[in-house]
């Protein structure tokens, strides 16, 4: 018989609800943002409070037990209802909208201050991370409202409670020292990069979608991808490190300069980010609905969701906006 406390603390709940969802500790401990040890302790405490095992676990399996399975809807619910009361009691009154924007010159600050403009009576607070993976996390937990960026590159777990809208393609760029061999063209092919080492944020798990975009785009290519390194905090930090590697850097368009660094957009073909407005599903603030209007006006203007020719976008980003752009 299982035995539910009635005060089982939710920060629980939707650790069992990831790990059910991944069946790996390790992934559900990215989308968590925690150490997968204090993840571990979590589901132990919780099968402790409950009475029963959740999961079957080996070195290389996990599963849930049949009483996993069974409780899992139950706990889907308690934490739907959980958010429902946050968003409710967030959403009353005239709170600000907390917006990550991702960097200085990112296309979602371009959209925010689109946004000001058009409701300049509404309360925006911009936040600068720098991956989706990682505000997924904090829109989940109530922590942040919006967010920009590839949404292809998120678990379809993830994506399940999230709405996401296009709003543009950016086009990507290679950012180079400047007395790389290829700095001095306006542009570079991409055949050009061959034996090339490209850093693309690997082992920052806030950026995972972008990694995995950068080694769709590298398969097949002799593009090697430079191996991990921890996260680097600021742009004068990612100057400093970059230029002190002797990294080139996968980037797109829209990109903060480097000092000693040139950018150039790459072609033959040209690759595409799909960049997309995301937010829970939920109660809404009319904050959104300024966002969406700033995103549509500049992408009017911009031709943001044209798709130039022969161009080209992973598999996963094809399939999920086969109906998107021209």
């Amino acid at each position: 018989m299982v035995l539910v406390h009635h005060e089982t603390d939710p920060r629980l709940l939707r650790a069992f609800v990831t790990v059910a969802e991944e069946l790996h500790f390790t992934r559900a401990a990215g989308r968590l943002f925690v150490a997968q040890q204090a993840l571990s302790r979590d589901i132990r405490r919780l099968e402790r409070e409950w009475g029963t095992a959740l999961f079957d676990r080996s070195t290389r399996h996990v599963a849930l037990t049949r009483e996993g399975e069974r409780l899992l809807p139950h706990a889907r619910r308690v934490l739907a209802a959980y958010d429902g009361l946050g968003a409710a009691v967030a959403a009353g009154g005239d709170r600000p909208l907390v917006v990550d924007v991702a960097a200085r010159v990112a296309t979602g600050q371009r959209v925010l201050d689109e946004a000001r403009l058009i409701a300049p009576e509404l309360e925006f607070v911009a936040r600068y991370h720098s991956g989706l993976a990682r505000a997924a996390a904090e829109i989940a937990d109530g922590r942040l409202d919006v967010s920009f960026g590839r949404v292809a590159g998120l678990a379809p777990a993830v994506r399940s409670w999230l709405a996401h809208r296009l709003i543009r393609f950016e086009r990507v760029a290679v950012l180079l020292p400047g007395d790389h061999r290829l700095a001095a063209l306006p542009r570079v092919p991409l055949a050009e990069l061959a034996g090339e080492t490209l850093y693309a944020a690997a082992g920052n798990e806030e950026t995972t979608e972008w990694t995995d975009y950068a080694r769709s785009l590298f398969a097949g290519r002799g593009i090697h991808l430079a191996p991990p390194f921890p996260k680097i905090e600021g742009e004068a930090e990612f100057g400093r490190v970059v230029r002190r590697q002797g990294w080139s850097v996968l980037a797109s368009t829209e990109f903060v300069g480097v000092p000693g660094m040139v950018l150039r957009p790459l072609v033959e073909p040209v690759p595409l980010s799909p960049v997309s407005m995301v937010w829970r599903r939920g109660p809404h603030h009319p904050g959104l609905d300024a966002l969406t209007a700033a995103a549509r006006d500049l992408g009017g203007r911009g031709s943001w969701l044209e798709r130039p020719a022969g161009s080209w976008l992973p598999e996963a980003d094809r399939g999920l906006y086969a109906s998107a752009g021209s």
